[in-house]
């Protein structure tokens, strides 16, 4: 039997994210969404899926850019300091690093969970470091869905972090989910406009601890 073909991101995607980070804003037809701690969140319409896709811009204090990629990266560490983490580990399957990922909702709200590929590069983009992680849900038979938990079919993320120049970093997020179900949209508002400030605060917190825990 073959084995199946690798799902993988080009350098093309790895490089939109880069230049992401030259910009404060995007263009119309981009909305402003919300300034919060630092943070600024733009939002686009996606008719197909009457959802939104969001734009991240901001910065973390006190955490260099290659800490900050370890900490995002390191899912063994996560499950301490994401209090929405239920389960997370990475397995492979036919030769394929996949994570599975169940985050907490709610009540009553049913859990969901993930299942993607992730990526992270260290880029040299005219002598600036960056570096650029790439997530995006995948199917794979190995994991398949469990009942009482809704699947995230559709799932994208980039994050790209570089130098503010001190002692800290500046981030770029791009991000899109499908969370299926019947979700109200205070909870989708709430998300966007408290919880990703919230997580970044979260990760900056989990940058300082993390050279302590060795």
């Amino acid at each position: 039997m073959e084995a199946p073909p690798r799902r993988g991101f080009s350098e093309e995607q790895f490089r939109a994210a880069c230049s992401e980070l030259g910009q404060t804003a995007p263009g119309p037809p981009w909305q402003l969404l919300v300034e919060s701690m630092g943070v600024s969140i733009y939002r686009l319409y996606d008719e197909q899926s009457g959802l939104y896709e969001y734009k991240i811009f901001g910065g973390l204090a006190d955490c260099p850019p290659k800490l900050c990629a370890d900490v995002y990266m390191d899912l063994e560490y996560r499950k301490q300091w994401d209090q929405y983490v239920k389960e997370l580990y990475e397995k492979t399957y036919d030769g394929e690093k996949i994570i599975y990922w169940e985050v907490k909702y709610p009540f009553p709200l049913s859990n969901r969970d993930y299942v993607y590929i992730r990526e992270c590069q260290e880029m040299d983009v005219d002598g600036r470091k960056i570096w650029v992680a790439l997530a995006q849900s995948v199917s794979v038979p190995q994991c398949p869905e469990k009942p009482g938990i809704i699947r995230v079919k559709s799932y994208k993320q980039s994050l790209a972090i570089e130098s503010d120049g001190k002692t800290g970093s500046k981030v770029y997020m791009y991000y899109f989910d499908n969370p299926g179900g019947m979700i109200p949209s205070w909870l989708v508002n709430w998300a966007a406009k408290s919880g990703v400030p919230a997580f970044l605060k979260d990760m900056q917190k989990a940058c300082c601890n993390y050279s302590k825990r060795a």
